[in-house]
């Protein structure tokens, strides 16, 4: 490699990432990283050729013949020189403890790292390849095979000698080779075979697809995913094979097991190496493009995929190009893939650099959000994930994500996610407002400032409310309403606003506000006069909650002005505090608002304030006419007299009518109707109400040369007085409107009565009739005597104990039992006798005489 080239590479390339990903929306699945500390000073001298990776540790082989065992961070923790050529091949079993190393003079070793056990042979060609036994620990599986020209397997047996036996050769040399459990799979120039360790038999070949392609420049790669399932990569093409068991019938001279292909697909460039990734695979790629400078074809930077593999092709998942050092003078043999199985942990060699790729654990997806300037799902993968993410903290990525919405111009949002940010930090707290105070932007935050748990400096909220003070007194007081009184001093902001008042006396809303801060500070009669002069709706409020009934008896002319019902209503429920007489007095100079409590105070109770009842009538019959007829049937207490004089003064004829009837003189109130109102109906409402015959008399003689008032009273008089007497007394000749339709009308409700009674009659002797049967019954019903019976008067048993004698017992329907001789001997003529204890309460059904004789 150039040394030009390799400065112009470390220029470019170390300042950088260990890997670049394209420009995407799409998060990467891996992340990468270069394998430093030994490594790196092992590629300023040397290139490497070869690594095998082991869970403990990894083993690093060089093009001068030097094989390294590094830890997990490349630190070098043995070293071997083996050849001053290429290292091949390096192989470790799978305890770790054995390794196999070959190179390009054809020098092969095996040995113990931990012991003296070691095995040396030079070949006189290059090897390519060597695999030990996967379980070479053990002493009866001490097996190792090469490849150069032949496949060569290496046994121990007797005396520790090794024998040698050819497995494979005559398809030219071995390129690659992999041991997993009894299966060893090998290419040459050729294909691709597998060997079954226990049958010693080839089960399988698998040709190459690409023949115009130099097996040397372009090797095949090989890996085992399990026990059974090979994947091989040649050229560009991908086949993931199976190893299956053969049916007994099937067996004749076959093998016992075959291999099936059950995944086979092309990919877009030249495969340098494989790994299994679950179910999917990934695949390093040798890339050719070409120069938009030169326009001739040049090595541009390997690719790693992970793809998802299908029946005849693939799903490409993810894709990244790899800045490896050294990438334009590379071919597609100089890269090899190793992936440490428990780990998922894949390493793409390079002669001047080894790269590490991993999964990426939710600390790399946080990483790639707030690169990607996504802070909300950043935030919200933290909080899911907070357990077990090592790297960040979630206040952190929130402080991050305020800052960017505040740039961003988006105060409104940056101040909502403070609350939820910051939590009870009132450090924080304190910190983010200053900073949205430089910016101009307190009002963004202030409806968001915590009020309870925590609770910021009085300061902060007092700089917020001076701030509104200044520019927005509708938010000053919408901040002063929903804000707790307790959070800033309440004395400074009540100065601010007295001196902005003294520019603005009449701002009604800075009024509001002054009076909500004097009902925080306690003083409730100034909040009260504010509110008064107002005419706020609250005022009510303020009175009820702060009990501020002494301090509104000489203001309730000014309450009963701004919503007479609302005063009404607290003053009534409230009569213990302020008297009625004291509100009475209050109001006098305004007699309608003293109606109005009045009125409402007798609805409530018509005799509470009944030394006021004289008053109300002349209240009424000035402001509310309509009530003064109700409340004149409804008092018992206003003077007759007095009502009866304002109403005749201001021509009430109703309210007058009312009281003459009430007062006794019906029939002055029946000629008024009929004078004053001329209203027949009313007239025979009226006298129907009286039920008094010298009414009806004056109502008939009234009406009798009135035709209109004898078609009502023919209407409406037949149930009331016999219609004859009306009839007789019309004059002859006088025509009288719709006549034959009220003597119908008389004829019909006549009818009407009289089918009434007769149907009142039928109904009245059929239960009489069913009554009296099922009294019948009842009495034919026997009565049952034994010997628990007594008699009512002696009270000894009603059956003699001697059954044989004669004994004479009288048993009633009402259940009384007596021996004849303790009855007392009847006065009456009639055979009938009663019961005696029936008789003394009262005599009816039941009390008759059952005589029983024996």
């Amino acid at each position: 490699m150039a040394e030009a080239a390799e400065k112009e590479t470390r220029s470019n390339e170390e300042s950088t990432d260990e890997s670049e990903e394209d420009e995407s929306e799409e998060e990467p699945k891996l992340k990468y990283e270069r394998l430093s500390n030994g490594v790196t000073e092992i590629l300023q001298k040397d290139a490497a050729s070869c690594m095998t990776v082991h869970e403990k540790f990894l083993a690093l082989g060089t093009h001068y013949g030097k094989v390294y065992l590094l830890d997990v961070q490349g630190n070098i923790t043995q070293k071997f020189d083996v050849s001053p050529v290429k290292i091949n091949q390096i192989s470790l079993d799978e305890s770790g403890e054995h390794m196999g190393v070959c190179s390009e003079d054809g020098k092969v070793q095996v040995f113990g790292l931990y012991s003296a056990e070691e095995f040396h042979e030079t070949f006189d060609c290059p090897i390519k390849i060597v695999a030990v036994h996967p379980h070479f620990v053990r002493s009866h599986f001490k097996q190792f095979v090469t490849g150069g020209k032949k496949l060569l397997l290496y046994e121990r047996g007797w005396m520790n000698r090794w024998k040698p036996s050819v497995l494979h050769e005559g398809e030219g040399n071995i390129r690659n080779v992999k041991w997993r459990g009894h299966l060893i799979a090998w290419a040459n120039n050729m294909g691709v075979k597998i060997l079954d360790m226990i049958s010693k038999q080839r089960i399988t070949n698998v040709p190459r697809d690409d023949i115009s392609l130099r097996p040397d420049m372009y090797p095949c790669s090989l890996c085992w995913k399990d026990n059974l399932t090979l994947i091989i990569g040649w050229g560009n093409s991908v086949k993931i094979c199976s190893v299956k068991e053969r049916h007994a019938s099937e067996m004749r001279d076959l093998p016992n097991r075959y291999v099936e292909i059950v995944f086979q697909f092309d990919t877009e460039f030249y495969i340098s190496g494989l790994a299994p990734l679950c179910d999917q695979l990934v695949i390093l790629s040798y890339v050719k493009e070409i120069s938009e400078k030169t326009e001739v074809e040049c090595c541009a930077r390997p690719r790693l995929d992970i793809v998802q593999p299908l029946p005849e092709s693939c799903e490409e998942i993810s894709s990244d190009a790899l800045t490896v050092r050294g990438f334009q003078e590379n071919e597609c043999r100089d890269y090899h893939l190793e992936y440490s199985e428990g780990e998922s942990l894949f390493y793409i060699i390079s002669p001047r650099d080894v790269v590490v790729a991993k999964e990426r654990d939710q600390d790399d997806h946080i990483d790639w959000l707030l690169e990607k300037k996504k802070y909300e799902e950043a935030l919200m993968a933290a909080e899911i994930s907070q357990k077990t993410i090592k790297k960040h903290k979630i206040l952190d990525i929130g402080l991050a994500y305020i800052n960017h919405l505040v740039e961003k111009g988006e105060h409104d949002l940056a101040a909502r996610k403070c609350q939820k940010i910051l939590g009870k930090n009132t450090e924080l707290w304190e910190f983010e407002v200053y900073k949205f105070k430089e910016i101009g932007q307190l009002k963004a935050i202030s409806r968001y400032l915590p009020r309870r748990d925590p609770v910021l400096k009085p300061l902060i909220y007092e700089m917020v409310l001076h701030e509104f003070l200044e520019s927005d007194y509708e938010g000053f007081a919408t901040l002063i309403k929903e804000w707790p009184g307790d959070l800033y001093n309440n004395t400074i902001i009540v100065q601010a606003v007295v001196d902005h008042l003294k520019k603005d006396p009449q701002n009604r809303t800075l009024l509001r506000t002054l009076a909500e801060l004097y009902t925080y500070d306690q003083r409730y009669g100034r909040a009260l006069e504010i509110y008064l002069t107002l005419r706020h709706k609250d005022v009510f409020q303020l009175i009820h909650r702060h009990n501020l009934f002494s301090s509104i008896k000489d203001k309730i002319v000014l309450l009963m002005d701004f919503d007479s019902e609302k005063a009404v209503d607290m003053l009534l429920d409230n009569e213990d505090k302020i008297s009625i007489d004291r509100v009475v007095e209050e109001l006098e100079n305004r007699p309608e608002l003293q109606h109005v409590y009045l009125h409402k105070l007798f609805k409530r109770d018509h005799h509470k304030g009944q030394r006021y009842h004289e008053k109300q009538i002349s209240l009424y019959a000035e402001y509310d006419r309509p009530n003064l007829l109700p409340f004149l049937r409804d008092s018992t207490h206003c003077p007759l007299e007095k009502a009866l004089e304002i109403c005749q003064q201001r021509n009430f004829v109703e309210e007058t009518v009312y009281l003459l009837s009430r007062m006794g003189n019906s029939r002055s109130a029946l000629k008024m109707i009929m004078e004053e109102l001329q209203d027949v109906d009313k007239a025979i409402e009226f006298a129907k109400e009286q039920d008094d015959g010298e009414l009806w008399e004056d109502l008939i003689l009234y009406s009798i040369d009135k035709p209109p008032f004898i078609t009502g009273l023919l209407n409406n008089i037949g149930t009331h007085v016999d219609p004859i007497l009306l009839i007789h007394r019309i004059k002859e000749g006088m025509e009288i409107p719709n006549l034959r339709d009220s003597l119908v009308k008389i004829l019909q409700d006549y009818n009407l009565q009289i089918l009434l009674r007769e149907g009142c009659k039928k109904i009245l002797v059929a239960d009489s009739l069913s009554l009296l049967k099922k009294m019948h019954r009842t009495q034919m019903k026997g009565v049952l005597v034994d010997e628990e019976n007594i008699c009512e008067s002696c009270l000894s048993p009603i059956l003699p104990s001697d059954a044989s004698k004669s004994f004479n017992v009288v048993v009633f329907h009402c259940r009384h039992m007596f021996h004849k001789e303790c009855l007392p001997v009847s006065n009456t003529v009639s055979s009938v006798q009663f019961c005696n204890i029936c008789s003394a309460k009262h005599r009816g059904p039941g009390s008759a005489i059952l005589e029983m004789k024996k």
